[in-house]
């Protein structure tokens, strides 16, 4: 284990943790490092090159707007969403910038924004390059990042997350196999255990604490995207549809047999039309895939009747160590595995997660989670306009439905199954190393070029 939950579970801005928040993150890192190695006051102005896959949707997914935050000194997780396009305004307006809030440099965005639509760097399909240079036009450091999923970002040189060494817990695992078995041998559910690591990092008070941090955060964006109408962001004048369905919804007697489908529905398009219009989400594991945890989250608090808080933190320890076993083993990035590795993993991590609320066994939630990536292995990323609404919106609704459809039939089985976790981990990743490139967020193929933009 290399990986805390709170570093799945993290709360950033829309709409994309891999184009929004990893380049906001890498171009705050930049900018710190240059005023600690040279020195802003030496500094005439910054160059910033975007490649492969963040140069074909970068725009779509805010990625300009987020290395200006970044080089001024905001960070995703307190930075505020309504403040944002007032800054990049000022910025392009004056042509220049504040690097982390202070010394001003020139930044003329045709000149020091470029857009490498036909590269891609060796490490990753997000790859960016920071370049800075003196009064006479000299280089004087540049360095290269990659946006590798999540939220999280690796230096070119430097090892990523994965290849890092172990936390230092209790019942370290690192594949599904490994996990059932300490859960085993500990006689411990698998949120127990979990528990029992992240406070081996931090105080149990403050895990249960930062779990009811992720979950207040959530449960209000849900309450926002309920209430926020209008259009969309972007340009493909996509109207919201949750406060629609939720006016339907909310009044409608408990008769109705597919009621409950609707609400689920409901709660993860909330969210992720907050995304996609930029608002406060917590990446689970993604920004695109934001709802699906969240949705199965609302879902069991309102609708279950011996729901509790103390399942809501059994639900993200669980999701959790699933959303591990998938960063460390394969990929959450729709730019290197597609889709499948976002909203496919929120439905495998959600699906465990609902199943350790309910009381299910270890053995059961393990089965919930390969059915809920099982069903969604060779899912394409093909964002249309390089935006985060269609198909994403709706990917994450049905990703949700699909998620307690897989809790149910694993709790409703008997005996071992076929397909184990780690296998279905194994079989998302190869087949995202196989799919072609234009399927993997960069709007060059599938729905992205089938539909036209409106």
């Amino acid at each position: 284990m290399k990986t805390s939950i709170f570093d799945l579970f993290r709360i950033g801005i829309g709409p994309s943790s891999s184009h929004t928040v990893g380049p906001m993150r890498a171009a705050r890192r930049f900018g710190a490092g240059l005023e600690e190695t040279i020195g802003l006051k030496n500094v005439r102005r910054v160059q910033v090159e975007l490649y492969g896959s963040l140069a074909l949707t970068g725009v779509g997914h805010g990625t300009d707007k987020a290395i200006l935050s970044g080089l001024s000194g905001q960070k995703p997780e307190e930075a505020d969403p309504s403040s944002i396009d007032s800054l990049v305004h000022a910025i392009r307006a004056e042509r220049s910038l504040a690097v982390l809030g202070r010394d001003a440099i020139e930044f003329d965005e045709p000149r020091d924004l470029l857009y490498h639509n036909d590269r891609v760097l060796p490490g990753h399909p997000n790859g960016m390059r920071f370049s800075a240079f003196d009064p006479n036009g000299a280089l004087l450091m540049s360095e290269v990042y990659y946006s590798i999923g999540g939220g999280f970002i690796v230096k070119e040189g430097e090892p990523a997350s994965t290849d890092s060494g172990s936390l230092p817990v209790p019942h370290p695992f690192s594949t599904g196999a490994e996990l059932l078995e300490q859960a085993e041998n500990k006689r411990l559910p698998v949120w127990q255990l979990m528990l029992e690591n992240e406070a081996a990092l931090r105080s149990e008070g403050e895990v249960r604490e930062r779990i009811r941090l992720i979950w207040s955060v959530m449960d209000a964006c849900i309450e926002r995207g309920l209430r926020s109408d209008g259009v969309l962001p972007g340009g493909l004048n996509v109207r919201r549809r949750a406060p629609r369905l939720y006016a339907k919804i909310r009044n409608r007697s408990n008769t109705d047999p597919f009621g409950g489908m609707d609400w689920v529905n409901v709660f993860a398009m909330a969210v992720n039309e907050e995304n996609a219009a930029g608002g406060r989400v917590v990446t689970a594991p993604t920004n695109g895939a934001a709802g699906l945890v969240p949705a199965v989250a609302r879902y069991y608090r309102q609708f279950i009747p011996e729901s509790s808080d103390e399942g809501l933190v059994r639900y993200f320890l669980t999701a959790g160590a699933i959303g591990i076993l998938y960063k460390e083993n394969a990929s959450i990035s729709g730019a290197e595995v597609g889709c499948q590795g976002e909203v496919g993993v929120a439905c495998s991590m959600a699906a465990a997660g609902l199943a350790a609320a309910l009381g299910a066994t270890n053995e059961e939630l393990e089965h919930a989670a390969e059915i809920g990536m099982e069903h969604h292995l060779g899912m394409t990323c093909d964002p249309i306009g390089g935006l985060v609404q269609i198909p994403c919106i709706e990917r994450n609704a049905i990703g949700a439905v699909k998620a307690i459809n897989s809790c149910r039939m694993a709790m409703h089985e008997s005996g071992r199954h076929k397909v184990s976790l780690d296998q279905v981990i194994r079989t998302m990743y190869q087949t995202g190393l196989d799919m072609q490139s234009r399927y993997k967020e960069t709007a060059l193929a599938g729905l992205a070029v089938n539909v036209k933009e409106c």
